[in-house]
């Protein structure tokens, strides 16, 4: 309870919570709102937002409704965020713990490959794992995770390596715990704030990234996704600006909100933040 006292203390916090709220509400009353296809033919192609009582946003080229794809991308990209932050930290975790927790040999091998995948950017090997294995939204979720474990492992394994001779863990030794025990029930919920803290800049990179390969044309055409959005509306991007435009809102919203969310989790948990 005192942490959520902290954490709504900040206007930061505040901002960042009620917009992801609202971004979440629009997820799930998608169904409700606009149900079935949303990438179904609805009308005339190209109307502009509020020309139309049918189309309050407007159709695309294509003649789709572009307040249905806009609900129905909300709950895409939310679970492409959601999914990929889960596996990057999953794996970031685990890489982390044991090279913060062994050190030596085994934490110059798992520092080596942490390190190989940081040389290439991001996306840049998200645009190979996609090409080799294809673009359906389930490969594009698992690539994005993939790519995006590095700095949770250093994370982990900075953490790990300051923890790793508390008293704490030196009586769990003496009394015979096990390895696996000592690192994942007594040294990790210590290591994980600055992890969960992260957790929001994933959380806005993985839609950032699907959104571009979208724009590229890399990503499923199958689903109504923001990013999906922006892409086709580049094709008439000079005159009918508000396709791109309109998605592009929402994505910087959801950035913003998960954002301002992690600097709130951050002043929440941060020690030396609460006492100033």
């Amino acid at each position: 309870m005192a942490i959520l006292k902290d954490y709504f203390r900040s206007p930061i916090a505040r901002i960042g919570t009620i917009l992801l709220l609202l971004i979440i509400i629009i997820a799930l009353s998608a169904d409700w709102f606009f149900p079935g296809n949303p990438l179904r033919l609805a009308g005339r192609p190209l109307q502009w937002p509020f020309t139309n009582p049918k189309f309050i946003l407007g159709t695309d080229q294509a003649g789709r409704n572009i307040a249905a794809q806009l609900f129905h991308g909300a709950k895409v990209s939310l679970i492409i965020g959601l999914i990929s932050t889960f596996i990057a930290i999953i794996i970031g975790v685990v890489i982390g713990a044991i090279s913060g927790f062994y050190g030596r040999w085994v934490d110059d091998i798992l520092m080596r490959l942490t390190e190989a995948f940081q040389i290439l950017p991001n996306f840049l090997l998200l645009f190979v794992a996609v090409a080799v294995f294809g673009s359906t939204i389930n490969i594009v979720v698992i690539a994005i995770g993939v790519v995006s474990w590095p700095p949770v492992a250093r994370l982990t394994r900075a953490e790990f390596l300051s923890l790793r001779n508390r008293e704490f863990v030196q009586a769990g030794k003496t009394i015979g715990m096990s390895s696996t025990r000592l690192m994942f029930k007594e040294i990790l919920p210590n290591a994980l704030p600055p992890v969960i803290m992260y957790a929001s800049v994933i959380l806005s990179t993985a839609i950032l990234m699907e959104s571009a390969l979208a724009f590229l044309s890399l990503s499923d055409p199958n689903i109504s996704s923001w990013g999906n959005l922006v892409g086709n509306g580049r094709l008439v991007l000079r005159q009918q600006w508000y396709v791109s435009a309109i998605p592009g809102i929402a994505i910087l919203l959801t950035v913003l909100s998960a954002s301002l969310v992690g600097q709130g989790i951050n002043d929440a948990l941060n020690p030396r933040l609460k006492k100033r």
